[in-house]
């Protein structure tokens, strides 16, 4: 029983996600982007609750695969459109889940601190991002035909810090404020290069990446 506590809270929790999102695509048909980005912040609570219930590297990587794949396919088809719905051609959705699979190749669990501050960077720093760039009006510009603000950008810097130092404090594995500074940097340069989505795979592969080779 005690096996199988961790994929069934995991499990539960995807399910309360999707119907959230589900629920709030019909309550708000006009606001496509919220529905998104309730599954893009509520899937990145997977990793942390993957990390405390101690799931093993093959069970974390097989079923990182199998979500790739099923949101792959419902990116192709469109069977959940509070997922893929959006009003711009956006790959995000399959590069996060591939990126959550290759992290969890790479990391887990020796460094499963990585993989934690990469997927969470992401989920909460970019998804409330996101929110807040279109709810408030800000200084905006263009980079590769994606709009950016002010707004958008400094919740990702302030987000993705707070993330980051959280991390720190759970693991005993804490930056130091250079480093703090230097993987929250290369985050928020690189979310601003976020055609078709694919921030969603450079931010957290950086993130994961520069955590453990810098934060021990």
């Amino acid at each position: 029983m005690t096996v199988l506590l961790g994929p069934t809270v995991i499990g539960i929790w995807l399910v309360v996600i999707l119907i959230t999102a589900v629920a709030c695509r019909k309550r708000w048909p006009d606001q496509q982007e919220l529905s998104r980005k309730i599954i893009h912040i509520g899937t990145g609570a997977v990793v942390p609750l993957a990390w405390w219930f101690a799931i093993p590297k093959p069970v974390a990587i097989a079923a990182a695969g199998v979500v790739t794949i099923v949101i792959a396919i419902n990116h192709r088809w469109r069977w959940l459109a509070a997922m893929e719905d959006v009003d711009r051609t956006s790959y995000g959705t399959v590069a996060y889940a591939g990126a959550i699979t290759l992290l969890l190749t790479l990391f887990w669990p020796q460094r499963s601190d990585a993989v934690c501050a990469a997927v969470l960077v992401m989920a909460l720093g970019d998804g409330f991002a996101g929110l807040v760039g279109r709810g408030l009006a800000s200084p905006q510009w263009t980079v590769f035909g994606q709009r950016k603000s002010i707004a958008g950008t400094v919740t990702m810097a302030v987000v993705s810090l707070l993330v980051l130092l959280a991390v720190g404090l759970f693991s005993g594995n804490t930056p130091s404020p250079v480093t703090l500074m230097l993987i929250g940097t290369s985050a928020v340069l690189l979310e601003q290069f976020s055609a078709a989505g694919l921030d969603n795979l450079s931010v957290p592969i950086s993130v994961g990446l520069l955590w453990q080779q810098l934060v021990r």
